[in-house]
């Protein structure tokens, strides 16, 4: 393939994608492509694409539009949890050229031979019984932080998800492989690790291409919290059930990961929980909140919820409001349920009006906004560590505490990548808080209990 040929990413959904579209990035680079920003004119466009909800499937179209828009001689590829469930219906939109699936992705380039442009794009997808193999990923070069990608795949049965239609059996890298990823990263200059994946918390299962677990997720994050040069490792969404009492008692007192937990709960009623298929009742998750906030008092605590699934009357959202505005918690990300093919609740009676389910997902991030301005202001005049980020928005810049606190600061390039010891002091006009600047760090790890 020609050497002048560009190229252009863009990810929809998680940070598992993130992860996985950094990876192909780099084997693109590798192979003699230049890898353009997403909004610049290029030869081939490569779309990660997503498909938790209805909105991701349709924000696909919108991307490849703009792609055009940009180029409409350019070369279109899908890839990703959608491409995997709906290879054909990708295929058919109007300028996509080549859509791959969950195991074929990793070979994109083996695929372009020829770039013409046809009427109706190819499709490379295996049957999702078929991925049952495990590629490593980590994000470098895109954020301030990395995505590290430990496990893939789940085998939970939510009533809800399409996500083990797309991305198969629950699998893990080797803990060998993990480690040296996470020194990759850690010798490139990067400040903090995310730990990413489908169901991290399943992490050991899948290893070596055993069904059994070979390491636990305990395992994992002893052995990261030993790997020399890495200032913060943060967990990203775990399970109830999973995340265990050691693992949290390990984490308040780590060397590097930080405060910050990101646990799913999707209702506040048991009876919802069941009729979802989820692997807890309430009293479990009330349990890993109040361990948390037991050991890491100024831990940041964020929470899954969907509203509108089938069976969900005004009494049980209430309930499910109520449990949330009573938890010790610092915010919300809110799904509206939106019905999805092939899943077992898109066959339950009880569906819940559209109009009703937007109107509690109103409720449910009022309420979330509420949960974190009472965190930050829990915050005001404490000393903490802020890692500063590349963006400038009207002449500022961001970044973040180690308890996920957003903050921000008049724009500065010296700042970028950089851990700086600050005193919150107030919370701006736009929700992220400003501080003073206490001193440079001079090292990389801080307690996980703040000192106050």
């Amino acid at each position: 393939m020609p050497a002048q040929n560009k190229v252009a990413f863009y990810t929809l959904g998680c940070k598992l994608n993130f992860s996985e579209t950094s990876t192909i990035a780099r084997q693109f680079t590798s192979e003699g492509f230049d890898r353009v920003d997403f909004e610049a004119v290029a030869d081939i466009y490569v779309i990660n694409t997503c498909s938790v909800t209805e909105n991701a499937d349709k924000r696909f179209k919108t991307i490849v539009k703009k792609c055009l828009k940009q180029n409409d001689k350019a070369f279109i590829i899908a890839i990703g949890c959608y491409a995997q469930l709906k290879p054909a219906s990708l295929a058919q939109v109007d300028g996509v050229d080549l859509v791959l699936g969950a195991t074929e992705k990793f070979k994109v380039t083996h695929y372009l031979n020829d770039l013409t442009k046809n009427d109706l794009g190819t499709v490379h997808a295996c049957e999702i019984e078929e991925a049952n193999s495990y590629e490593s990923a980590y994000s470098f070069g895109d954020r301030t932080r990395a995505f590290l990608k430990v496990q893939d795949g789940c085998d939970y049965k939510c009533t809800y998800c399409t996500i083990p239609l797309a991305r198969g059996i629950s699998r893990s890298d080797t803990l060998e492989n993990v480690i040296s990823n996470a020194r990759t990263i850690a010798a490139k200059g990067i400040k903090e690790i995310v730990l990413t994946g489908v169901n991290i918390g399943d992490y050991g299962k899948g290893e070596l291409g055993n069904k059994k677990h070979e390491n636990t997720f305990f395992d994992l994050v002893k052995a990261l919290d030993n790997v020399d040069g890495i200032s913060r490792l943060r967990i990203s969404s775990i399970e109830p059930n999973l995340l265990t009492n050691e693992t949290i008692r390990f984490v308040a007192h780590s060397k590097s990961f930080v405060p910050h937990f990101h646990i799913p709960l999707q209702s506040g009623s048991d009876a919802l929980l069941k009729l979802m298929k989820r692997r807890y009742l309430n009293d479990v998750y009330v349990n890993r909140v109040s361990q948390i906030k037991k050991l890491m008092p100024h831990a940041c605590i964020g929470v899954d919820v969907i509203v509108g699934f089938p069976g969900e009357t005004d009494a049980i959202f209430l309930e499910t409001y109520n449990f949330l505005n009573d938890l010790d918690i610092s915010y919300l990300h809110v799904f509206t349920y939106s019905e999805r093919p092939n899943t077992e609740a898109d066959l339950m009676e009880g569906v819940v009006p559209m109009n009703v389910r937007h109107k509690r997902s109103k409720m449910l991030r009022g309420l979330s906004v509420k949960k974190r301005r009472s965190f930050y202001e829990s915050q005001i005049g404490n000393s903490l560590t802020v890692l500063l980020e590349s963006d400038n928005k009207d002449g500022f810049m961001h970044g973040f505490t180690q308890n996920y606190v957003k903050v921000k600061t008049p724009f500065n390039a010296d700042l970028i990548n950089t851990l700086q010891k600050v005193k919150l002091t107030k919370i701006d006009m736009d929700g992220a808080v400003l501080f003073e600047f206490s001193e440079t760090l001079k090292t990389e790890n801080q307690p996980k209990t703040l000192q106050l």
